[in-house]
């Protein structure tokens, strides 16, 4: 088929667009800077400058294509607000879509959505649902909870480093998932009449706590982890403080997605559903210890080469 993939530069949409090619699909990606997305190029998609703010370019985006994966989401670093990137840019992109009479479309949205409405990106997830529920879309919603990737950020670099690990809310059993497993069923998608017009939990093999994750750090680093839990109300304060101030709107946004990953209420869902209809092997899918246990033997045995290196440098100094 025929693929245009938003968000193709993001965590989540660059494996997307890797795992199509790999399955033979003709790949499309949308960027906003075609220079940032030359990797995408190299691999073998065809870049289209685009801006889901800019319908019109959205309109050449879609043109010819087959089907849309849609994994775009707005980044800590942009200025506009999650509903202004999220909600008006998803709009933006359906509109676009009904031009074009473009019909397959998958949408990457959260688990539990419903129950967090007062969190602005589960608010304009659930909305986004609504919508493509009442449209003639073929439409398959994969509702993930978190990346294996941000383990490493959060957990994997601090203790490796020595470093606090800021953890916040009650304890909250996340089934993290790694972005090359979301990727094998939103490409997956694209080819199973069961997925047409309905929505599926897409999460990890099981759900951990934040001092499980650490444990697990702590395991396969061999260092040991300082860990510090950020109260709710600072999270709140900080969201207040952040809210007050007009370039801190993304940032309070973003702030109140603590409510939902420190919650309390376990985010994870059977999968056995899932594996069925997308016609994949459970087996497959990457485990958090595996992962983890991955990263640290390659960042562990680059450390022990690179003392290696200096040592090696440092003899040639010696006078003797």
């Amino acid at each position: 088929m025929k693929v245009l993939v938003v968000g193709g530069t993001g965590t989540l949409g660059r494996q997307i667009a890797r795992r199509a090619l790999d399955q033979g699909h003709q790949v499309r990606c949308v960027v906003r800077s075609p220079r940032k997305a030359a990797f995408l190029q190299e691999w073998g998609c065809e870049l289209t400058r685009g801006d889901l703010l800019e319908p019109a370019s959205l309109d050449y985006a879609l043109e010819g294509q087959d089907a849309v994966i849609d994994a775009a989401t707005a980044r800590p670093s942009d200025s506009e607000s999650i509903y202004t990137i999220d909600w008006q840019g998803t709009l933006n992109l359906l509109d676009a879509c009904g031009r074009e009479g473009l019909k397959r479309f998958v949408f990457l949205s959260l688990l539990n959505a419903e129950k967090h409405r007062d969190v602005p990106l589960m608010d304009i997830k659930v909305c986004i649902e609504e919508l493509l529920q009442a449209s003639p879309l073929d439409y398959t919603i994969l509702k993930g909870v978190a990346f294996m990737q941000g383990v490493i950020g959060q957990f994997a670099i601090p203790v490796l480093e020595n470093q606090t690990v800021w953890v916040s809310g009650s304890p909250t059993p996340i089934a993290y998932m790694n972005t090359q497993d979301v990727a094998r069923f939103a490409v997956a998608a694209l080819e199973r009449p069961e997925t047409v017009r309905q929505s599926f939990p897409v999460v990890g093999p099981r759900a951990w706590t934040t001092s499980e994750v650490t444990q697990l750090c702590e395991k396969y680093s061999g260092r040991n982890a300082r860990s510090y839990r950020v109260q709710p109300f600072l999270i709140r304060l900080m969201q207040s403080l952040a809210a007050f101030f007009e370039p801190g709107v993304n940032v309070a946004e973003r702030l109140a997605f603590a409510e939902v990953t420190g919650g309390g209420v376990r985010l994870d869902a059977p999968m056995d559903a899932s594996y069925e209809a997308f016609g994949l092997d459970p087996a497959e899918t990457t485990t958090l210890e595996d992962y983890l246990k991955e990263y640290y033997d390659t960042i562990l045995r680059r450390l022990r080469e690179l003392e290696a290196d200096l040592d090696k440098d440092a003899k040639k100094k010696l006078p003797f």
